[in-house]
Parts: C-alpha cells; structure tokens; sequence
C-alpha cells in the first residue's frame, strides 16, 4: 500500500553487496560414525508368505498370508475339519499343514469353537 516502502525494499544498496561479496563461508560435514544400534534401522526382511488353503468360500477370503498365521476362513475351515474328524485332523497335523506352532494350534482348538446351528423339530416350537 505505500510506495516508499515498496521502493526501500527493492532499491540496491552497494555498500552491503560489497560486504557479501568479502564473505567466504567453508563447510564441511562432520565424519560419519556409524552406531551399533542392533539393526533398528535396518529395513526389514520381507515375511515369507504362503497361499492359502481356500475351499468354497475362497472367494470371500484373500489369497496370500505371512507364514504363521491363517485367514479366517482357513481358521473357519480348520476348526470344522478337527470338530468333524478330530481323530485324522490332529493338533499336529493342522500346525504342519497351516504352517502354525503347535502350541499355538493346541489353544486355537481348545478356545475357539465354531458355531453350531440347531434347528427344533416342529412340534416343540409351541413348548418354546
């Protein structure tokens, strides 16, 4: 809004360009010390990742999981087979075909139980 200032701000002053042009500024980076941090910067190695064992509900489900761990519809699936057939899917035979830790597997079936749905006959939906 005022010129005055405007003209002050662009006007060259030759005093203070001779000034800058005496100044002669040296820089250098100080030595590089690497730091045993335990590979907290390292990146990380990629997870090794398994396709998943899908059955007709695969296409709800992804296709690709980290070893380790399972989908919820293999987890479905997996919980269904060993209520059906505990005797042939086994504890152990789930963690080899999963690529699961046993003890991880033995607690999975032991607290996760798959729903069961249960229809009455006709003639007790007058009783309930």
């Amino acid at each position: 809004d005022h010129p005055e200032i405007q003209e002050e701000i662009y006007r060259k002053d030759d005093r203070l360009l001779t000034l800058l042009k005496d100044v002669y500024v040296e820089s250098r980076d100080p030595p590089v010390q690497v730091k045993d941090g335990g590979g907290e910067h390292l990146p990380c190695k990629q997870e090794e990742k398994r396709l998943t064992k899908l059955g007709y509900l695969g296409d709800l489900d992804v296709e690709k999981v980290p070893k380790g761990k399972i989908s919820i519809v293999e987890a479905l699936t997996l919980l269904n087979n060993h209520k059906l057939h505990p005797q042939i899917w086994t504890a152990e035979k789930i963690a080899v075909e999963y690529s699961l830790e046993l003890k991880e597997v033995n607690s999975l079936l032991e607290f996760f139980i798959p729903f069961a749905v249960q229809e009455f006959p006709k003639e007790t939906k007058k009783a309930i």
